[in-house]
């Protein structure tokens, strides 16, 4: 009953608009680092403004550049916060998942399964592949990087989790009352969000798919576990495990990786495969580890009231304790 916690007479959907809008506010605000180190660079060098998103990302140092971007998601995570707290009262458990307490095995088991599994693939990809790589590592460079990625990845992948599959999960769930359309619509917003990403400028909007496909995938994650656990978990290996083994000049993250990709992307297998054939693999793995089952009512059903629920749950305990007549009554 995740979505559900969220739903609560007090908390209608303009209170969600207002609350996106504030934690947009806090990001762009955390922004303003990075575009006044831009700023100043292209002034004192006479480059001039970026014009495209690869240019932006490539003016400044990686590693600063790299800082300056997360440094947004630290602002709208502390807005967040806020937002949650002040404006719908709720507590930060409530948006994380409907357990008595945040489950950190969840969150570890999903890290794990997809860090390995990328730093595999990218290995693999390698040996097969050598042409298509450069080998990037510098030790000094990729130490900052590291220290940068453990403590500021973590914080935007989490801020995106908490945000999407979180508060406005929840938020369309006040205004439709089903499963579906939280899924749906958070799946989509998602993936139009990454417009912007040097990926879809040098692939184009057809790269959108695979970032809408995987919003569906982590809303999917949420809906059948009642909570973001394991979609924490998967979100930061992906960034974390990826800004650190590979980078490539059309990629959002340009970092000090160990190893740089060279070779063109290619429209098609990169991006159906995940969510053809890796995603439902991941998702059979999940199920059959947490005793998944009714994925119709889950994913498409409509939400219960909590005080329908709770008045369930009361007239089940009275049935449970009423004793069986027996011949000695």
């Amino acid at each position: 009953m995740f979505i559900e916690q969220g739903i609560k007479p007090e908390n209608k959907f303009w209170k969600y608009l207002i609350g996106s809008t504030l934690i947009i506010f806090a990001s762009a605000v955390g922004n303003l680092p990075l575009g006044i180190g831009v700023f100043i660079k292209a002034y004192t060098t006479g480059k001039g403004i970026p014009t495209s998103s690869v240019d932006l990302m490539t003016m400044l140092d990686s590693n600063l550049t790299l800082f300056l971007l997360m440094l947004s998601f630290v602002f709208a995570i502390i807005g967040f916060f806020i937002v949650v707290k002040y404006l719908h009262h709720q507590t930060i458990r409530e948006v994380t998942t409907a357990r008595r307490k945040t489950d950190w095995g969840r969150i570890l088991f999903s890290f794990a399964l997809w860090g390995i599994f990328t730093a595999a693939a990218t290995a693999y990809s390698y040996y097969e592949n050598p042409q298509d790589f450069i080998v990037n590592f510098k030790p000094v460079p990729f130490l900052i990087l590291l220290v940068i990625s453990v403590v500021m990845i973590p914080i935007q992948t989490s801020t995106e989790e908490y945000v999407f599959r979180g508060y406005l999960m929840q938020g369309f769930g006040n205004l439709s009352m089903n499963k579906w359309f939280p899924l749906l619509m958070t799946s989509v917003i998602f993936g139009t969000m990454h417009i912007l990403n040097p990926e879809v400028e040098k692939i184009g909007y057809i790269s959108l798919v695979y970032y809408i496909g995987t919003g569906l995938f982590l809303g999917i994650l949420v809906l059948m576990d009642d909570g973001l656990e394991l979609s924490l978990g998967f979100h930061a290996a992906n960034n974390l495990v990826g800004a650190l083994l590979i980078t490539s000049d059309w990629s959002v993250f340009q970092t000090e990786s160990v190893l740089k990709d060279v070779a063109e992307p290619t429209v098609g297998y990169d991006i159906l495969f995940p969510i053809v054939v890796i995603f439902p693999i991941l998702l059979f793995i999940f199920s059959k580890k947490y005793g998944w089952s009714d994925w119709k009512d889950r994913l498409t059903g409509n939400l219960v009231f909590p005080s329908e629920g709770i008045s369930q749950l009361a007239d089940d305990r009275l049935i449970n304790e009423i004793p069986e007549d027996n011949d000695n009554a």
